[in-house]
């Protein structure tokens, strides 16, 4: 059995802001950790990996944990400061983990009066170096997005020196399943998302979300959120979603799709626009981000005001180790529709759940889903049907996950336990 030990969290929220790094000094009554974290860097902002590294590790470090992030992506060749914290490059295998456990030693070596522990957020299936098995401790933020658990998630899991810490409910019922102990922490969301009519602009006016989409205010905006990587399969579903669209946009001439991802597969995705095409979407149907700004770092409060602008979030995909984007819209009163698998349906407070047909996985010996299309064009018409405007009670659901709540509720007293 791994050394994991699944406890319930403490109770109650945090109401203050984060401190910068170093302000402040962990409580007496606290131990400290020497650590690493593993995972995107935390400044690649168009990933959800680096969105919770950004997050989490500098509530860290601000809790007297001394840390260093050991980036598998955003940066080669250097490491660099951030905010205090000592950011190390990739290395030469896909996931890095050919330097992982040498960046890890060299870091804890710095005070070795500390317990040390190794975090990685990140698919574990991925790592495959036999140096990580001389690692002291490893904690997985573990992302879990098939049913069942597959078998390469769940032997990393079981691992002697491997805690694993779920994301979702549905990870934790994953892994219990499999008789693997584990710890809870969701991922979270800032302040920053809510309810936004408006921002400001740099010549001191006022732009509302509609205007930095382009799009008029009769218009029904259905917006997608969706990281556009990977064919073999396309897991955020993108034939099926825009497809759905596309039917629904034929009854409703007013609706209007809204793409904020990558959209000509440069990272290993679907090039949209030829697939609206063949769907029957007229350009004057839809909208994309700007994609320069996408990738170089799209404002957090620009895209708060483009989640309050639109009238519902789409996001049915094959399977989700979490779902960031539909906490987010919801935090900005935006009704959402995801498929009823994995993590997906835990995380809606107002919306609808679409069923799908299972699709089995040959590389995870697991199942994903396919959505059905006809299903999300209904969710999309009662979307249509329901009232315009901030849903209150998808603004009260999100607040569960405000990233002080979580990091109080349940990072501390992980931390605490494996600091013991």
């Amino acid at each position: 059995m791994n050394r994991a030990h699944r406890r319930q969290a403490a109770k109650g929220k945090a109401t203050s802001q984060v401190p910068l790094v170093g302000q402040i000094k962990a409580p007496a009554s606290r131990r400290r950790l020497r650590a690493s974290w593993y995972s995107n860097a935390p400044f690649s902002t168009a990933t959800g990996y680096a969105n919770q590294t950004a997050q989490v590790v500098p509530r860290m470090a601000a809790d007297g944990h001394e840390l260093a992030i050991l980036a598998n992506y955003g940066i080669e060749g250097f490491k660099i400061d951030w905010n205090g914290i000592p950011v190390f490059p990739k290395g030469l295998a896909d996931y890095s983990d050919d330097v992982m456990g040498a960046h890890h030693a060299g870091w804890v070596a710095g005070n070795r009066t500390l317990p040390n522990v190794l975090f990685t957020l990140f698919d574990v299936w991925v790592f495959k170096s036999e140096a990580l098995k001389q690692v002291e401790r490893i904690a997985s933020w573990v992302p879990i997005d098939h049913q069942p658990g597959p078998p390469l998630v769940i032997d990393w899991c079981k691992r002697e020196n491997v805690t694993p810490i779920a994301m979702s409910r549905f990870g934790v019922e994953m892994l219990e399943r499999e008789d693997v102990a584990c710890e809870y922490a969701p991922h979270a969301i800032e302040d920053v998302f809510k309810p936004t009519p408006s921002i400001p602009a740099p010549d001191g006016s006022r732009v509302t979300g509609r205007d930095l989409i382009g799009v008029d205010d009769d218009k029904f905006v259905v917006l997608m959120n969706s990281a556009n990587k990977g064919v073999t399969p396309s897991r955020k579903s993108f034939g099926e979603n825009i497809m759905a669209f596309a039917v629904f946009a034929e009854r409703h001439p007013d609706a209007l799709l809204y793409l904020h991802t990558e959209v000509f597969g440069s990272m290993g995705g679907m090039h949209l626009p030829d697939l609206c095409k063949a769907c029957g979407i007229s350009p004057d149907q839809y909208k994309v981000v700007d994609q320069y700004q996408y990738r170089a770092g799209f404002q957090q409060d620009a895209l708060a005001a483009i989640y309050t602008a639109s009238d519902v979030h789409l996001n049915c995909s094959m399977g989700e180790g979490f779902g960031i984007p539909t906490v987010e819209a919801q935090a900005c009163g935006t009704r959402v529709i995801v498929s009823n698998w994995t993590a997906q349906p835990e995380l809606v407070g107002d919306g609808w759940i679409v069923e799908g047909q299972p699709w089995w996985d040959v590389a995870q010996k697991a199942w994903f889903i396919t959505p059905h299309v006809n299903l999300i064009v209904d969710a999309l018409e009662a979307a249509y049907e329901a009232p315009r405007g901030v849903s209150e009670n998808a603004v009260t659901f999100a607040e569960d996950y405000r990233a002080d709540a979580v990091y109080a509720k349940y990072w501390r007293p992980i931390l605490d336990r494996l600091a013991a």
